[in-house]
Parts: structure tokens; sequence; C-alpha cells
């Protein structure tokens, strides 16, 4: 299953198009007289040993940083090479052909994609809640899956800002999710890398706070720092992560060293921190213009999620426009998003669509959303 939205990268020129589609943060956000500075730092600190082989775990400075951060014992923080690779490991440590995994619907494509491969039985929390009861359960979880040896392995989750929705679980929804882990013996795994992205509202205690000792916690530098670092980590129960540790000795051997101590002089400076403020700013305004937009310009039976932070909103269509038939028209008009379909395990939902509000230019977005509105509204008058 190829990515939809990387076919889009590779077919146009994201310059030349009003562009909704990708999950790129700003380049302006990008700290990059921070990264100018701290890579003289770095290189006059540790010198070769920068440019060395390092630890499968990460290199210590970055751990203890982020465990200082987050309040949790440095043994229980792993880096990772993204938080894609920490999605990927998970399934490949933890589920066999015709396990089960639970998630959202709908939910992060990138996740769809890791649990296809591994021929995991991707079930939604909808789905399942109704499923389970003592009649078609077992100490360590359902039976009634692809085969009498199915069991639920994991659940997979984005609380906060959720890609693509938007939408945020609450402390309710938490707690219930926990209390089914614990009862069914299942893992989480607790996807977070837009939780520091909060324009407004509260923020809610994470999965990992609640769970810890069945949850592991995914982070990632992408959104906060720059994607092309290529760098996350995962918190989590020291057993977990030693199986963890295992596999990805034989998949990179160790994450990018250079960028590692990069990212921990960078967060532990307080550097992140001051370019948080900014990046918050930003997105807040962007997203506030995007909604205001949205209201303006789309037609009637049009309705969309309003988040609380991320980079990431997403739109329902009436129920005739199929918006994977729409696309072509769309993007020929010079206007690009992805459809909400590829984020459901079975392809529903076709009359809705993902917008990401963070990466086109702010002076750019109005006339890109008048154009989608053209778009949708004339597919509507020909159905």
């Amino acid at each position: 299953m190829r990515s939809p939205v990387r076919e889009i990268f590779k077919k146009v020129d994201l310059a030349s198009i009003y562009s909704f589609a990708g999950g790129y943060p700003d380049a302006a956000t990008f700290p990059i007289d921070d990264i100018r500075r701290i890579s003289a730092q770095v290189l006059e600190k540790y010198g070769a040993k920068a440019l060395q082989y390092g630890a499968t775990q990460g290199v210590p400075e970055l751990r203890e940083v982020i465990a200082r951060r987050y309040g949790v014992p440095v043994e229980n923080v792993q880096i990772t090479t993204s938080s894609q690779q920490g999605i990927d490991v998970c399934t490949r440590v933890f589920v066999n052909p015709g396990d089960v995994v639970l998630t959202t619907a709908p939910t992060y494509l990138g996740a769809l994609q890791s649990f296809k491969s591994y021929r995991a039985d991707i079930r939604t929390l909808e789905e399942v809640r109704s499923m389970l009861t003592p009649a078609t359960v077992t100490a360590r979880g359902l039976v009634n899956g692809k085969g009498p040896d199915a069991r639920i392995k994991f659940c997979y989750v984005i609380p906060d800002f959720q890609n693509p929705s938007g939408e945020t679980m609450t402390l309710e929804e938490r707690q219930k999710l926990v209390a089914m882990a614990r009862e069914h013996d299942f893992l989480i795994i607790e996807d977070s890398p837009y939780r520091e992205l909060r324009y407004s509202g509260d923020p809610v205690p994470t999965l990992c706070s609640l769970a810890p000792e069945r949850t592991l916690h995914l982070g990632s530098f992408s959104k906060i720092f720059a994607p092309g670092f290529r760098l996350g980590w995962m918190i989590g129960p020291v057993e977990l992560l030693d199986r963890v540790y295992v596999c990805k000795q034989s998949l990179d051997l160790c994450p990018p060293i250079l960028d590692q101590y990069m990212a921990a002089e960078f967060m532990g400076s307080g550097a992140l921190d001051a370019n948080l403020r900014k990046s918050i700013a930003l997105y807040r305004t962007k997203r506030d213009r995007m909604l205001s937009l949205l209201e303006r310009y789309m037609p009637e039976g049009v309705s969309w999620t309003h988040p609380e932070g991320g980079l990431f909103l997403f739109l329902t269509l009436p129920e005739e426009i199929d918006t994977v038939a729409l696309y072509d028209r769309a993007l020929s008009a010079g206007v690009a998003y992805v459809a909400g379909s590829f984020f459901y395990p079975d392809g529903s939902h076709r009359n809705t669509m993902r917008l990401n509000f963070s990466f086109l230019d702010a002076s750019r977005m109005e006339a890109g959303v008048q154009l989608l509105a053209k778009v949708i509204k004339n597919s509507a008058l020909t159905q």
C-alpha cells in the first residue's frame, strides 16, 4: 500500500499549487540560527565522537534531557529514528500475522501501512467494544479474530490533536481505554507528535501517565524541531523497551549520532521552549484563519472539526461527493488535499478529506480555500 500523500509529492511541485495535503510544518518554524550555533557547539564539545557510531538506546545526553523534561527515569527512554520507526518497531515486535491491532477510525495513514505490512487484523475501537464480552475474550484478549489464536496485541491512538481529525481524546475517553486495556491485557501505543502544539484549551493527562505499566509513548522532533533530523523517542516500561532495543539493533544499529547531540543541546538549553512559543503563535493564527475561511467560503452541507492544536482539520462533505474521485479534478485546478477514506482501515467515508493548515503560507490560504470550495461546489452541482 503506497502512501497517497507521498504520491502527491512525486507528481507536483508544492510551490506551484495550493497544498493542504501534507503534514509538513511551516519552514518558518525551523530554528536555523539555533541549528547553526548548536552544530558548532556540538562539534567543539564532542569532536569526532559526534560522528561515530553510538548506543542503540541513543546517546545518554539526549535520553537524559528527555527523561528530565517528561519526568521519567532515563532507563525508560529509547531514542528512535523518527516516531514512524517507533510505530513500525512496535508492530514488528509485538504483532504476529492475524493478531488484532485496535485503533480509532479515522487514524494515521502511516500506522495503517505498517499494520497492514505485518498482516495484522485491524479493528476499530468502536467495532471491538461490542465484542469484548466474557463469551468472546480470554484473559489475553480477543479470540474471534482471524483464527482461534488471534489476540489483541495493542491499541494505537493519537490522543492529542489527532491525525487526521485534529480531535483530542477527553480524560474520560482515556480512562475508559486504560480500563479496557487492563481488563483485556493489551498494550497501548500512544503516538504523540503534536502534544506540544496546543493553541487553546487545557492539556489532558497522557495515557502513559495513566497506565505507565502498559503504554509505549512515542514522541517526535519532526514538528517541534525539524523533520529533516529524523529523530523521535519512546517512553515505556524497561521490559518492553528491551524488546524494542533488540529489534532496533537489526534495523539501524543506532539513531543518527550528530542529530542526537544537536537535539539534546536544543532541548536542554531552553531553545526548544523559545522556539515552541513562536511556533504556537504562528500556528494558532493559521488555524484561526483556516477556520474563518472555511466558514466564509465552504458551501452548505460541509462541516469540519475545530482542533485545539496540531496541524490538521477534517472535513465531511455531503454523502454523494466522493473525494477520491474528486481529487484529480481538484489537483488540475491547482489545489491539493488528502481524501479521508485513506485514514479508515476499510476505506470507507469517501465523502471526507483532511486539510493541513501549517504548511501553506498564510497569504495564499484564502485563495486556496476559495478554490477548494469552488471545486466542491461544482462537484455537488454535477451529481
